[in-house]
């Protein structure tokens, strides 16, 4: 349908027929009916782009048609490393406005791998997170690393109360499942 798109990653169909695109190198793309392929969105953040990180996942909100918000995952910098990123903003015709990052993976320093990265929207209206393990897959199950786990969180960045681990000890109030390792795809 399209080329010269360059390691797209994920693709979030438009009410209007075209979609938008993620290339892992850090660019995002609307793409026409027609196949083509539209420039670089302002205000997409800067990615970690290294190995298998870079800008991952997009999924539109579920009330996209009213509000244009999308949500999208990438790798990030962070002290010691890099990481899984989720943020939020509102799509406009010319890029992204209002771009703020909802979640930021806790992981041990570790490899350019498993950024892991899939989003969705559950029918409870919370947004879901696959986090990779980041080539140490022993953090799996460990829950005090967001590594090689789901998360659930609301659309806003908070914390579900009902949450399995919220209030016990040394365990990360975010996580939802487990022992995930490096998990790719993501549906409810």
């Amino acid at each position: 349908l399209a080329e010269g798109l360059e390691h797209p990653w994920a693709l979030a169909f438009l009410p209007d027929g075209r979609f938008l695109v993620t290339e892992r190198p850090g660019r995002m793309r609307i793409v026409g009916k027609d196949g083509r392929v539209g420039a670089p969105l302002e205000g997409v953040p800067d990615v970690f782009h290294e190995g298998q990180g870079g800008l991952l996942d997009v999924i539109l909100d579920p009330d996209f048609a009213s509000n244009h918000m999308i949500y999208f995952s990438y790798s990030a910098e962070v002290e010691g490393g890099a990481t899984t990123r989720v943020a939020a903003a509102e799509l406009t015709e010319g890029g992204l406005r209002d771009v703020h990052a909802l979640f930021t993976a806790k992981t041990p320093p570790s490899t350019s791998r498993h950024f892991g990265s899939r989003l969705a929207i559950g029918p409870d209206d919370m947004l879901y997170i696959t986090v990779g393990d980041r080539g140490r897959d022993q953090t799996a199950q460990d829950l005090s690393f967001h590594s090689g786990k789901v998360m659930r969180i609301g659309k806003d960045g908070s914390v579900p109360e009902d949450n399995p681990f919220v209030g016990r000890e040394g365990a990360l109030p975010e996580i939802y499942t487990y022992g995930n390792r490096n998990p790719q795809g993501l549906t409810v």
